[in-house]
């Protein structure tokens, strides 16, 4: 039986090439500033317009600064990359979610949050990250800019089609762990390439327990094991998170949806070209140690003995060192990774009634306006200030060095996003990849701290020795 990647990915050939690629129809192209101007100016030379504008959705969120947004840019370039989306969109006829639009905010957080990512779609963006969007139930994966200029031409693209991969979580995670640690978890076991030339399709009864916000996270992250895409099939939490938004079926066309989107999933008896078995119990709390995401490791365990010398030696690192206690000079959450309301309530669940350790410079940013919104009308952000937190505006932030919110070199940085590279944060920075409660934890104690020993000992007591007072 086909798998549900076979099921999508069939049902949206327009043809076949002999001995060549697949011409693949595409429901929804996401285009944000960096990767989308030569792609317009490729039609522009050629005469040629959109073929379906309505299915292409544009806004900036890599070169947004998160302070000030109603003034202009500071950076030239990042003012001119902002302006030409603007201007590109006006001309093509595309709807644009700019700079202080209330639905603005990053392309990975704003397409599921609006309803534009549905089940059994297909999904390109200029960016590699757009397996996020498989979380529903979709095909979604990231494309170059030539490819995004064959989309906004055809509403088509070719592709080999990758081979599939099942990777099954089974059991309960435990306490404090989250879809982040699951991600930074596979990638130490897979390694960054381990999943190369796959799409995988996450199964089993611990990423069933996932909210969506946390598959959000875990499939956002499926490229950093070299995986072309991440999903995972629709059910109820699905279901449940996309009804009434803003673009998702309305009354009986909601219901068909449901039934269509029901019959979504790969059979018992379904083949894959790999499949991949782990237990829940195994994953605790996990930070990387290296300059790729798959250097990671347990919060409290050791750096390995084999790991690799000149990542070492950028890190400031020795192998056999363990990192609690570590002195943490930045802590960023956000990012299309961990920008979500979600992690916004579990780091302020953890930095409740505590405050901001002194020389720790915290960023805490929304992925949309929308997150943004909801945090105020929670009384998160209160609670936030009260620690001595600062809720800044929406943008893709630290997450990478395009934008004002840099880490300065030689720092240390404990980050919610995606990816440690040298460099990647800001020159010479040192990247820190952890969870949203292991950030927190950094946040309010300056050093890498395990955030089990922070929680409410009210279920598990053990943790709770030798902790501060809660």
């Amino acid at each position: 039986m086909n798998t549900l990647f076979d099921k999508i990915w069939d049902a949206h050939v327009v043809s076949l090439i002999a001995d060549g690629p697949t011409q693949l129809y595409i429901d929804r192209l996401y285009c944000h500033e960096v990767t989308s101007p030569q792609a317009f100016d490729g039609l522009r030379a050629r005469g040629i317009k959109c073929l379906r504008p309505k299915q292409i959705f544009c806004m900036p969120d890599h070169n947004t600064p998160t302070h000030d947004q109603d003034k202009p840019i500071v950076d030239p370039v990042s003012k001119a990359q902002v302006d030409a989306l603007a201007r590109n969109a006006a001309e093509f006829g595309l709807t644009h979610y700019g700079m202080m639009s209330p639905d603005n905010g990053i392309i990975h957080v704003v397409g599921p949050e609006k309803g534009l990512s549905l089940p059994g779609m297909t999904i390109v963006c200029g960016d590699s990250h757009t397996s996020t969007h498989g979380a529903v139930g979709a095909v979604a994966f990231g494309i170059g800019t030539s490819e995004v200029e064959m989309v906004l031409a055809s509403q088509c693209i070719l592709q080999q089609k990758p081979r599939s991969m099942s990777i099954r979580i089974e059991g309960e995670l435990g306490r404090g762990v989250s879809a982040k640690d699951v991600a930074l978890y596979l990638m130490s076991k897979l390694t960054t390439s381990g999943a190369t030339g796959y799409f995988v399709e996450y199964r089993g009864s611990a990423v069933r327990s996932l909210s969506m916000e946390g598959r959000l996270t875990l499939c956002n992250l499926s490229i950093e094991m070299g995986a072309r895409g991440g999903f995972i099939a629709p059910d109820e939490t699905t279901f449940a998170y996309l009804k009434g938004r803003e673009y998702a079926p309305k009354g009986e066309a909601w219901d068909r949806a449901v039934e269509k989107w029901k019959t979504l999933r790969s059979g018992e008896d379904a083949v894959f070209d790999k499949e991949l078995v782990f237990d829940a119990a195994d994953i605790r709390p996990m930070i990387t140690y290296g300059t790729n995401p798959g250097m990671g490791m347990p919060v409290d365990g050791s750096i390995p003995a084999d790991a690799a010398p000149k990542a070492l030696d950028y890190m400031g690192f020795q192998a056999g060192q363990k990192l609690l206690g570590h002195p943490v000079d930045y802590v960023f959450l956000g990012a299309c990774t961990n920008g979500r309301i979600e992690d916004f309530r579990a780091f302020a669940s953890l930095v409740k009634g505590r405050r901001k350790a002194p020389g720790v410079t915290a960023w805490l940013v929304p992925g949309s306006w929308a997150v943004k919104r909801q945090i105020e009308e929670e009384g998160l952000d209160t609670l936030l200030a009260e620690a001595g937190f600062e809720v800044r505006q929406p943008g893709c932030s630290a997450c990478l060095a395009m934008n004002d919110d840099k880490i300065p070199a030689g720092k240390y940085a404990v980050s919610t996003s995606n990816r440690n590279f040298e460099g990647r944060q800001g020159p010479g920075s040192r990247t820190l990849l952890a969870s949203p409660l292991t950030a927190a934890a950094a946040a309010v104690t300056g050093v890498v701290t395990d955030p089990r020993t922070l929680l409410s000992p009210v279920c598990h007591p053990e943790l709770a020795e030798g902790s501060p007072a809660l």
